[in-house]
């Protein structure tokens, strides 16, 4: 018990560390670009969010380290939560497009690196794929929102398309089923923060940007179309193998439990 605490007390000072990063780069933004209480709201809200989900998701993980990897994870959210203060702070001002970018830039190129990380150093775990997918999940989300100010809302479709997903599998459980691995998959989610980072640089003509988010947009309702349309022609299959596996345990349970009372029988 001991020992467990001392590894849960480490985690905390990890995920401690990271919300400290996180302040220190809100306060070099702040005295930089002259951040107004939109960002700092938001900076430090975001800050505060990732804290405490990851320290509880850390202490129900009972993970016996952090992990390289993570840590790189945790570096790409502090990024992230700089971006995502830069956007809220553009609605009261004009967009520091500079930073933003630069933010940006490194979040994405970070993207694969703790992947990469975990693999070579042995340290795969559920809660890091999960902490690694939220993080790219929100920064879209964010980008989306950033880059519907220039183009219109309808680019909102892009960061909402994921947590939509996620919400009807609320209501469809067969669409939490695994799918199988795709190169498709993994290279559509890539392009959606190259191609909003560069609608969002502002560097190209605005129909240029408005092509370039409508075939992120388009690949995205492709991916998400393919993978739905692969789970729900396997749902039946997969509800007849639930409901086999269930019969074989009642079943095995009501030739056990006679089997049972009858060594007890003989015991006495």
């Amino acid at each position: 018990m001991a020992l467990n605490n001392t590894y849960d007390a480490r985690l905390q000072q990890e995920t401690a560390v990271g919300a400290g990063v996180q302040l220190l780069l809100l306060a070099l933004l702040g005295s930089a670009i002259g951040m107004g209480p939109a960002g700092w709201l938001t900076g430090l809200v975001f800050a505060f969010a990732t804290w405490a989900v990851l320290s509880r998701a850390l202490h129900r993980s009972r993970l016996s380290s952090f992990g390289p990897a993570n840590r790189v994870t945790l570096g790409r959210a502090t990024l992230v939560g700089g971006v995502t203060a830069l956007v809220a702070d553009s609605f009261e001002s004009a967009p520091p497009v500079t930073p933003l970018v630069a933010l940006t830039a490194v979040a994405l190129l970070l993207d694969g690196v703790d992947g990469k990380v975990a693999r070579r150093t042995g340290t795969s775990t559920a809660l890091g794929a999960r902490f690694d997918m939220e993080v790219d999940a929100f920064l879209i989300l964010v980008l989306s929102v950033y880059v519907a100010t220039q183009q219109g809302p309808w680019v909102l479709l892009i960061g909402a398309m994921r947590y939509a997903f996620v919400a009807a599998a609320r209501v469809a459980p067969w669409l939490n089923a695994p799918l199988p691995p795709s190169f498709a998959r993994k290279t559509v989610a890539a392009l959606q923060g190259i191609c909003l980072l560069l609608a969002g640089a502002q560097l190209l003509p605005h129909p240029v940007n408005l092509a370039i988010v409508a075939l992120s947009l388009g690949s995205l309702v492709w991916s998400f179309g393919r993978d739905v349309l692969w789970l729900w022609l396997r749902r039946e299959s997969r509800t007849a193998a639930e409901g086999a596996v269930a019969a074989g345990t009642v079943a095995a349970g009501a030739v056990g439990e006679p089997l049972l009372r009858e060594l007890e029988l003989a015991a006495r």
